[in-house]
C-alpha cells in the first residue's frame, strides 16, 4: 500500500474542509489573532443577546469585549463538522507516525511532588504562546449515558413580614437560534487542526514520544512484582472504542468529512496492529 499517497490525499481533503468550515463560520484571520489573546468567556443568552445577532448579518462582525461570537446555529453547524474533522486529523497523525522509531527517552526526572511549580509567564506575548491550542492526540473518552441532571424550575421568593407584595418573576428566555456564543475556542480548534495538517511530521513525532513513554511504562509495570499501585490512570491506547468522535451513518445528511473519516480510521487502525508491541 503507497502510504504517502494515502496521506497526503486525505489531507489536501481535511485543508478543504477546513477552508470551507473558516468561511462557514466567517472567523477571519483578524479573529483568529484576537481567540489568541482573549479567554473563552461564558456564552450570552437571553434578549440582549437576540437583539445583539440581529443588528449584524455578517456572524464574525458580532463581538463581545474584542471576543468573536457566533449566533447558536451557526456555532452547533460548524461544531458539529470540526469534530470528526479533528478526530480524521488526528488518525492521519497515526498513520504518519507508523514507522517512526522509538527516540530515545530521557531519564525519568523527580516526582511531581518535588517538581517545582511553574511560573505565569509575564509578557503578553509568552502567555499567548502558552494558552496556544494544540491538537490532543487522545480522543475524548466515550460520554456515558447517566441520570439527567436536574433543571432548576424556579427561583427562590423571599418575603418579609408585613410585606405581602410578591416581587415580580422576570420570564426565563429559552435559548434561541440567534443567541451570540462566544466563538474563541472554536477558533483556536480550528488553528490547531490547521496547524497539524501544516506540520505532521512534528505532531507524528509527539506521537512516537508517547508511544516510547507508553511501552517503557508497560515494561517498567510488567517487571514489578507485584505492581505497584500509585493511582493514576494512564491511557495505552489513543483511539475510543468503538466509533471515532463525530461518527455519522451514510446518509443524505453526510459530509464529505465522514467519508474521511472512515478511510483514515481504518488507516490508522492498521498502522496501530503494526506498530503496537504492548
Amino acid at each position: 500500500m503507497d502510504w504517502s499517497a494515502a496521506i497526503e490525499t486525505n489531507r489536501e481533503a481535511l485543508r478543504r474542509i477546513l477552508t470551507t468550515l473558516v468561511a462557514m463560520a466567517g472567523l477571519r484571520s483578524r479573529f483568529a489573532s484576537q481567540a489568541q489573546d482573549c479567554p473563552a468567556s461564558g456564552t450570552t443568552t437571553g434578549a440582549e443577546g437576540r437583539d445583539a445577532a440581529a443588528g449584524s448579518g455578517d456572524p464574525a462582525e458580532v463581538c463581545s469585549e474584542g471576543r468573536p461570537t457566533l449566533p447558536r446555529h451557526l456555532h452547533r453547524a460548524v461544531l458539529r463538522l470540526l469534530r470528526p474533522a479533528e478526530a480524521a486529523a488526528r488518525r492521519l497523525i497515526i498513520v504518519m507516525a507508523r514507522d517512526l522509531p522509538h527516540p530515545a527517552l530521557q531519564a525519568q526526572g523527580p516526582s511531581l511532588e518535588g517538581r517545582p511549580q511553574a511560573a505565569t509567564p509575564a509578557s503578553p506575548k509568552a502567555r499567548r504562546a502558552a494558552r496556544r491550542a494544540t491538537l490532543p492526540l487522545f480522543d475524548p473518552p466515550p460520554r456515558w449515558r447517566g441520570p439527567r441532571r436536574p433543571v432548576a424550575a424556579g427561583v427562590p421568593r423571599i418575603s418579609f413580614p408585613g410585606d405581602g407584595a410578591s416581587a415580580p418573576l422576570a420570564p426565563r428566555q429559552p435559548p434561541m437560534p440567534d443567541d451570540p456564543i462566544d466563538a474563541t475556542r472554536l477558533a483556536l480548534r480550528l488553528r490547531a487542526v490547521a496547524a497539524a495538517l501544516d506540520d505532521l511530521p512534528a505532531h507524528a513525532s509527539r506521537f512516537a514520544r508517547w508511544r516510547a513513554r507508553r511501552d517503557a511504562a508497560l515494561k517498567d509495570q510488567a517487571q514489578r512484582e507485584p505492581p505497584a499501585r500509585r493511582g493514576v490512570t494512564r491511557r495505552v491506547w489513543p483511539l475510543r472504542p468503538g466509533r471515532p468522535p463525530g461518527w455519522r451513518r451514510e446518509g443524505r445528511h453526510a459530509h464529505p468529512v465522514h467519508d474521511v473519516l472512515n478511510i483514515v480510521h481504518d488507516l490508522a487502525f492498521w498502522a496501530m496492529e503494526r506498530t503496537d508491541t504492548s
